[in-house]
């Protein structure tokens, strides 16, 4: 099933430094997206790039 088709029923929860998060936000912001939406897109592409997707 790709993740398009597949329903978000979990939840991750992560701690990161003020300055990561910051910076998520600012990208978040420029890529009119969420930063949960933006983490998501980040891990889905690290894991298909590291062959775990």
């Amino acid at each position: 099933m790709s993740e398009e088709a597949e329903k978000r029923t979990t939840s991750l929860g992560i701690r990161v430094s003020p300055s990561v998060k910051a910076a998520l936000e600012k990208a978040a912001k420029a890529d009119m997206r969420s930063t949960a939406s933006l983490t998501e897109l980040i891990l889905i592409k690290w894991l298909r790039e590291n062959g775990f997707l």
